[in-house]
């Protein structure tokens, strides 16, 4: 875990409860198909969450509700200018994973002129033909006419010859010795149609062709279609600004834990996930369990998310609360009824800055930022809500008698695998995760359809989404 296992963290997480059942969770010893656990109906539980010694069990807010608030948090800001960022012009080389914020148009014809679909010989008339000594090759801009009963050497994309009636592939024709180009024996029951393997201009768009809306994420394909276009930069809305904030005395960056030190996971983890989810990471700084520290780096952060790991509950050092109340924060999410992550939390810290308050334990804040952060990101980057699917669990999952669970789980062809070590405190079982299964309270059965949140990396490839 990344900060003191206090008596106060142990109880908001429940991690005794949650990680006994992480290894009990997809024993590979078991019959496939088997179920984990036999859900129970709420009530049933030894451990009520009414334990906890504050109110923020019954100020929490369940799971669904907490994604929209945290998705509409950006457009309800103090003066209502927040959620409405101003569009830049960003080099073409570098728009990938940006949203475009102005449809795309098309700057020319595609192609822009008549070109050659294959490598053969541009032909006028029918066969067979005289073959002209010298060939047309890509990127060479002017031609004598063909004429009637005329052949010419062509490669894949060079400009066609005026007066070309088809392009013959080299496959389909050879020469004679006498230096006369026909159809090959193979297909010379095929004849050679007017405006054979040749792209006219135009074909794929005409200029002021709209190509693509505005909202549309930049993917290498569209980085490709605006280039052939003619696009040198793209209108599209920044990067949402994030820093992150590490806390806690305990932690190492690097070697092996010793002397009740323990390595931070947080810390390496954070930046990409939030590359991944949208966000340009500006910042990244380990703070020690200190109340004015904490103050002072919130204050003087400029980003438009602040994410802090840990301190979210109300053991000794957990200064995030108190922070919030000193600078005045509006507390938009004070815990969410989900496990592993349930004292995440979501504030507004400015006009135009909220703050996203993750649990310490590493796959509580993976749940925080699938939560809180990436639905807040999304709105601030102007993407595109991901399509909810659904698939069936090939195992039962136990379920919390209240709250729901968010289950790491490999996509094994159209079923979904819970996975083992799924714990607040283990990454195991994320780290060789395709998705997060969504377990309502009381639990699934096995074969029960469920729903899945994709982590960024598992469908787009990690080039793609490291931006």
């Amino acid at each position: 875990m990344n900060r003191h296992a206090t008596r106060a963290d142990e109880d908001a997480d429940d991690l005794d409860v949650e990680e006994a059942l992480a290894l009990v969770n997809d024993n590979p010893g078991r019959p496939s198909g088997h179920p984990t656990a036999v859900p129970q109906p709420p009530g049933t539980s030894p451990r009520a969450p009414e334990r906890h010694g504050d109110d923020r069990h019954h100020r929490a807010i369940g799971w669904a509700d907490a994604r929209t608030v945290a998705e509409q948090a950006p457009r309800h800001g103090t003066g209502g200018r927040a959620g409405h960022r101003t569009p830049v012009q960003v080099p073409l080389s570098d728009t990938l994973g940006l949203t475009l914020a102005a449809p795309l148009t098309a700057l020319t014809d595609l192609p822009s002129f008549d070109t050659s679909a294959m490598d053969g010989w541009a032909v006028s008339g029918p066969g067979p033909w005289d073959v002209r000594e010298k060939g047309v090759l890509a990127g060479h801009t002017a031609h004598a006419p063909l004429t009637d009963g005329e052949a010419v050497r062509i490669a894949t994309g060079a400009r066609i010859p005026p007066d070309t009636t088809a392009v013959l592939r080299s496959e389909h024709g050879h020469i004679d010795d006498k230096g006369r180009l026909h159809v090959a024996a193979a297909h010379a029951q095929n004849t050679v149609s007017h405006g054979q393997d040749i792209r006219p201009r135009g074909q794929e768009c005409r200029n002021g062709d709209h190509l693509l809306p505005a909202g549309t994420v930049v993917t290498p394909a569209v980085l490709g279609l605006a280039a052939a276009a003619g696009y040198d930069t793209l209108t599209a809305v920044p990067r949402p600004r994030a820093d992150v904030f590490v806390l806690g005395d305990e932690l190492l960056t690097e070697g092996l834990p010793h002397d009740g030190l323990i390595r931070d996971a947080l810390g390496p983890m954070l930046p990409s996930w939030l590359r991944a989810l949208g966000a340009e990471v500006t910042a990244v700084r380990r703070i020690r369990d200190d109340a004015d520290a904490l103050y002072e780096a919130i204050t003087a952060s400029e980003a438009e998310v602040v994410v802090t790991t840990g301190g979210t509950a109300s053991g000794p050092v957990d200064h995030v609360h108190p922070t919030l109340r000193r600078i005045g924060a509006e507390l938009l999410v004070d815990g969410v009824k989900v496990r592993p992550g349930h004292p995440m939390l979501l504030a507004r810290t400015g006009e135009d800055q909220h703050l996203v308050g993750l649990p310490g334990n590493p796959l509580a804040a993976v749940s925080g930022l699938l939560t809180l952060a990436e639905p807040l990101l999304r709105t601030l980057a102007a993407r595109p809500a991901p399509e909810p699917y659904m698939l069936p669990l090939r195992d039962g999952v136990q379920g919390h008698p209240y709250d729901t669970r968010l289950i790491p789980v490999a996509l094994r062809g159209d079923r979904a695998l819970p996975l083992l070590y799924n714990g607040p405190a283990m990454l195991r079982g994320i780290a060789a995760a395709d998705a997060l299964a969504v377990v309502p309270p009381g639990g699934a059965r096995p074969g029960q359809e469920a729903e899945l949140l994709d982590l960024p990396w598992a469908s787009g490839g990690i080039g793609v989404c490291f931006t």
